[in-house]
């Protein structure tokens, strides 16, 4: 006689680490806004004061889930040149924010990081004062770095499209408003008005959209050749 199965699998043992990670994917599916020790309980099915245990307030709940963004992005190999190094963290931390994009401005906001923060950051420095960078063009090419990753996932996260075709999608609708704009105010028309955005607007991005791998790549390129030509001419 076959044994019934039980109503119910055995729950997992609460702790800080489950926490967090429910805590991120509440974040990652309704936004940062939408995450509350409340809710947390609820999806943890536990009592509020329970999770004070692990975190003692949201504060350092955040902190924690900002931990574990950290951990997701691939630190710089050190078998490759320098630049090919810096593209593979450039992109896995871009990858990690698209996964993550309440994080988004919140990565450098804690004034005493974790561990995991300080992972990232030493072995990004550790790469470019190994390939040859003096400290004072390390710390610049950190930033502009930073800068253009960050600003990258920023630009992501607010525009109102995820790929080429909502892009397409939205200067369509968009060109759709301007020609009934200029009928309704009958006047000129505003493509007449507006000659180059309505170039890249109607005349490219309705047709192909916008690729934001392909513009990423385009500008870390232009950053990294940038760099290494800074770092060529400093040895000389």
């Amino acid at each position: 006689m076959e044994r019934p199965e039980p109503a119910t699998r055995a729950r997992e043992p609460l702790s800080k680490e489950r926490v967090i990670r429910t805590a991120v994917q509440l974040a990652d599916r309704g936004g940062l806004e939408a995450l509350t020790m409340r809710k947390l309980a609820d999806e943890l099915g536990v009592g509020v004061m329970s999770l004070y245990y692990y975190v003692p307030n949201k504060d350092e709940l955040i902190e924690g889930m900002v931990e574990l963004v950290f951990s997701e992005i691939q630190l710089p190999p050190n078998d490759v040149v320098w630049k090919t190094a810096m593209r593979q963290r450039a992109i896995s931390t871009r990858e990690a924010l698209n996964r993550h994009r309440w994080a988004v401005g919140l990565m450098e906001s804690n004034p005493l990081p974790g561990p995991q923060s300080f992972r990232v950051h030493n072995a990004v420095i550790g790469c470019l004062r190994e390939a040859g960078f003096s400290i004072e063009l390390t710390i610049q090419a950190y930033s502009v770095l930073d800068a253009y990753i960050y600003g990258f996932a920023l630009q992501e996260k607010t525009v109102p499209f995820d790929d080429a075709a909502g892009a397409a999608a939205v200067a369509t609708e968009q060109v759709r408003e301007f020609a009934a704009d200029a009928e309704q105010q009958q006047s000129a028309a505003l493509v007449d008005e507006f000659p180059y955005l309505a170039e890249v607007v109607a005349g490219h991005v309705t047709k192909v959209g916008h690729d934001f791998e392909e513009s990423f790549d385009y500008g870390l390129d232009l950053i990294l050749d940038a760099l290494e030509k800074r770092r060529v001419a400093a040895s000389a």
